[in-house]
């Protein structure tokens, strides 16, 4: 059976995908995917998304060059998500960090404490 045969997409026709990153297993971003993206991600072994704000089909990392290559497609219990894992060109956060959760809670202080460094300046990318 195709992977895209047994994905429950919502009513929006989208579906969470989490990406994790094969060096150290650690999450990078949740994006959305279309059913058109998940076949263009199988098709070319990169992931594309839909960008919700922008109402359409990309290549991750199109504008920033921070592209991810597909390494693994697991699915969850239900096909309601997927966790996919990749070998991360430079970073996933348009933040500048490789993780989008570069913020750790702190409820002892009842704040976040940023846990990681910056890899690029996003004035020089954006």
């Amino acid at each position: 059976m195709k992977l895209i045969d047994v994905l429950n997409f919502d009513e929006a026709g989208l579906i969470p995908a989490m990406i994790v990153d094969s060096v150290n297993n650690r999450p990078l971003t949740l994006c959305y995917m279309n059913r058109e993206a998940v076949q263009k991600t199988l098709e070319t072994g990169m992931v594309h998304v839909f960008r919700r704000s922008k109402g359409r089909l990309m290549l991750k990392g199109e504008t920033s060059g921070h592209t991810q290559k597909v390494k693994e497609i697991a699915i969850d219990c239900d096909g309601n998500s997927l966790a996919i894992t990749v070998e991360q060109k430079v970073a996933a956060c348009h933040a500048g960090y490789r993780s989008c959760y570069y913020r750790v809670y702190d409820p002892a202080h009842d704040s976040f404490v940023i846990r990681d460094e910056r890899v690029f300046d996003p004035e020089d990318v954006y």
